[in-house]
């Protein structure tokens, strides 16, 4: 997102930990794991920085962290469940076919669990993944205990990389959207492979089928 929409959300999410400390940990990571767009990174650094000034915990800000961000993607996951088919089967604005939720259905059966536990660690697609899973009934138990899993290292990293480098947090904090356009490089790249994948597979249906 462009700086000047991102700054204001970053200084809000601050002002909010300086006045409900552990709480306000908690609640913009919950925010952020439901789609809101406020920044873990900035949000763990900042919490980490007040364990360098001796105002937290680094226990209490990485169990505020975690436990926020397993409460919002429980409601992105109950919004993907819920509106699976009147968001994406209904919806002629976004529209996705039964085939592909099928397919999306499969995936997440076969590897829902290994999906959810290392997006929890990419920047962007962490925040996301909830929808999908949700969209594809992923059971919620193994959903819920990925999602535990894989926020433990995340929010630990930046909860320590805050603290270790104090108020220098807002410079790391700018260093780590590197990690955020390796991100969108690689679901680009993706998503070209799968475009020319289908479309040469739909080519080589139509050369072999014979002729009326």
């Amino acid at each position: 997102m462009p700086a000047d929409i991102l700054d204001p959300l970053i200084q809000a999410a601050t002002d909010v930990i300086d006045a409900a400390g552990l709480a306000g940990v908690f609640l913009l990571m919950t925010l952020e794991s439901a789609c809101i767009p406020i920044p873990s990174e900035a949000i763990m650094l900042f919490a980490g920085f007040n364990v360098s000034e001796g105002n937290m915990t680094l226990f209490g800000i990485v169990a505020a962290g975690v436990v926020g961000n397993l409460a919002g993607s429980l409601i992105a996951y109950a919004a993907g469940y819920y509106g699976r088919l009147e968001l994406l089967d209904r919806n002629r604005f976004i529209h996705i076919n039964r085939r592909h939720l099928e397919s999306a259905d499969r995936w997440f059966e076969r590897h829902g669990s290994a999906t959810v536990f290392f997006t929890r660690m990419m920047p962007i697609v962490r925040t996301f993944i909830s929808l999908p899973a949700g969209a594809a009934r992923m059971p919620l138990g193994r959903f819920a205990l990925f999602t535990f899993a894989g926020s433990i290292p995340w929010v630990l990293m930046l909860a320590i990389i805050g603290r270790e480098v104090g108020d220098r947090w807002d410079q790391w904090r700018d260093n780590l959207h590197y990690l955020d356009y390796a991100v969108i490089a690689l679901a680009v790249i993706g998503i070209v492979y799968l475009i020319v994948r289908r479309r040469r597979a739909g080519t080589r249906v139509e050369s072999t089928t014979p002729p009326a």
